[in-house]
């Protein structure tokens, strides 16, 4: 992969793998790409090694990585009162998503919401399914009025708050994602 990924000029910051099974493994690669270089390219160039399919292309945010995990897990532990509006703050980051939102289930309010995120209140926010439970949900294009396709992952920080994580578009999210967004979720709750 690094040769290939080298002829098209990309520089391989991390990798990260993401899920594996007995005859296949998904693996997260972050580049640094020349600007005059387009995602087709990349495409390319992968294709040209026997059993690698590429499944998305996407611009991330430069502080990827574990670092940003452990950057996030600070910042909660540092300020446990505010431990899930941080997790809402840094979620697009550490999942490689469009946005984030911090709900309060029974009020049915968003009390904390990343840059991207859809504005809902109320009876729009029901459209999440039940809150209680660590769960990825896709949502079909208009599910809010103006927006597409949105892939989402919800994980409930207590009985009282969740928290909601999308990517307009894809991918899905993937079992270990999930199981990270729980911890780091299960993390936050119990903070206050």
């Amino acid at each position: 992969m690094a040769s290939a990924l080298g002829t098209v000029g990309a520089d391989i910051h991390a990798v990260e793998i993401i899920d594996r099974g007995p005859d296949y493994a998904i693996d997260d690669f972050m580049l640094a790409i020349p600007g005059n270089v387009l995602p087709e390219s990349l495409l390319s160039a992968c294709s040209q090694i026997e059993g690698v399919r590429v499944l998305w292309v996407s611009r991330y945010h430069s502080d990827w990585g574990v670092e940003s995990d452990i950057a996030t897990l600070n910042r909660m532990a540092n300020e446990p009162t505010r431990a899930g509006e941080i997790l809402t703050e840094e979620a697009p980051i550490v999942f490689h998503s469009s946005w984030a939102m911090l709900v309060d289930v029974a009020g049915a309010t968003v009390l904390a919401s990343s840059e991207l995120a859809p504005e809902m209140t109320g009876e729009a926010l029901k459209v999440f399914g039940e809150m209680t439970s660590t769960y990825a949900l896709e949502l079909a294009a208009e599910w809010q009025p103006g927006w597409g396709d949105t892939l989402i992952a919800l994980a409930p920080l207590s009985s009282q708050r969740a928290v909601v994580i999308g990517r307009n578009g894809g991918p899905a999210y993937l079992p270990a994602e999930l199981v990270r967004l729980q911890h780091l979720a299960t993390l936050a709750g119990a903070t206050t």
